[in-house]
Formats: C-alpha cells, sequence, structure tokens
C-alpha cells in the first residue's frame, strides 16, 4: 500500500474509523487534511509556482517551497494524494525542527562535580515572558532529584564553571 492509499484527513466516518483523503472530494490547487492545507500559488519572485502549507488555525504558511510545472509549462501540476503525503510529511519536519531549535534556545544543562567526588546537573530553562523574562535554574542531584532551585536573570550564562560558582555561594552570573 503507497503513501497516498494510506493519507487520511483527520476526520471519522460514522463508525469513527479515519477517513481517507479522496481527490475527488480535493481541488487541483487546494487540498485540505492531515490538520493542513495545501495551495499552490504562483511564485512572487518568478514566472513558476510554488506550494504553501498551512496548519489548521494558523495564519502563515509554515512551509514555503517551489512547485512543478505542469506539461503545458504554464500551469502548475495539479496537487494529487502522493504529493499532499509529502507535503504533510515534509511540513510536520519543519514543525518538529522549529520546536526542537526552541527548546536548544531556552534550555541548557551541565553537569558538575562537587565535593565527595559526586556530580549534580544544573538545568537553565529560560522563561522568555515579554514583561519579567527570567531564567530558572535547577540543580538536581545524582538520583535526578531537585536539590535546589533559584530565579536568575534571563542572560545568565550557564557553564561548568558559572555552575560551579553558583553552588559555592549563589554568585550570579550576568
Amino acid at each position: 500500500m503507497d503513501t497516498a492509499d494510506e493519507a487520511t484527513d483527520g476526520t471519522q466516518d460514522e463508525v469513527g474509523q479515519a477517513r481517507s483523503i479522496r481527490p475527488e472530494d480535493q481541488d487541483p490547487k487546494l487540498w485540505r487534511g492531515q490538520g493542513w492545507t495545501a495551495r499552490v500559488i504562483k511564485n512572487e519572485d518568478d514566472d513558476g509556482w510554488a506550494v504553501e502549507m498551512t496548519c489548521d488555525g494558523q495564519s502563515e504558511p509554515s512551509l514555503v517551497g517551489p512547485w512543478t510545472m505542469g506539461r503545458d509549462k504554464k500551469n502548475p501540476k495539479p496537487l494529487d494524494a502522493s504529493a499532499f503525503a509529502t507535503l504533510v510529511k515534509t511540513a510536520n519536519e519543519v514543525l518538529a525542527r522549529h520546536v526542537q531549535q526552541r527548546r536548544a534556545q531556552l534550555h541548557r544543562n551541565v553537569t558538575v562535580p562537587v565535593e565527595g567526588g559526586a556530580r549534580v546537573r544544573v538545568d537553565l530553562d529560560v522563561v522568555p515572558d515579554e514583561d519579567d523574562p527570567h531564567a530558572i535554574l535547577t540543580v538536581h542531584d545524582a538520583a535526578g532529584e531537585v536539590v535546589s532551585r533559584s530565579r536568575v536573570p534571563a542572560d545568565f550564562k550557564l557553564t561548568t564553571e558559572s555552575a560551579r560558582r553558583w553552588l559555592q555561594g549563589g554568585a550570579s552570573e550576568g
């Protein structure tokens, strides 16, 4: 069974089964299903075409990419089930990478040796609040239990050395 046959539109039929995306219910330049809308648009930069993928409930597309010309070299190739399934997969991957990147920007951790040879993990989680940006510094023991939690400036630079200094005296790092 190919990907096109497995595509569903995220809704259910009368017995609760996922309903397949039916090409006959779609437009050649506009497909909806699986939480996404694919729209073939005129490429503003040249004479070609582009496709934009917009997540349901969003006003801006999450993904815009080139789209293939049709046989007449003037009009776009129509969307089909296989192309739509590929676009949905790609758009979901783009969103997942965005979430992963955002998490990496807002979360850091280091492991620091402490007295007696034990090691603790220090996590820094930035809270990007427009009115009150700050970060939370959390110390975990070897078993993963929270030892302490402190509020620090949002621009705190977490390094092994700054964490060690923090643990030794609570000195803040800016």
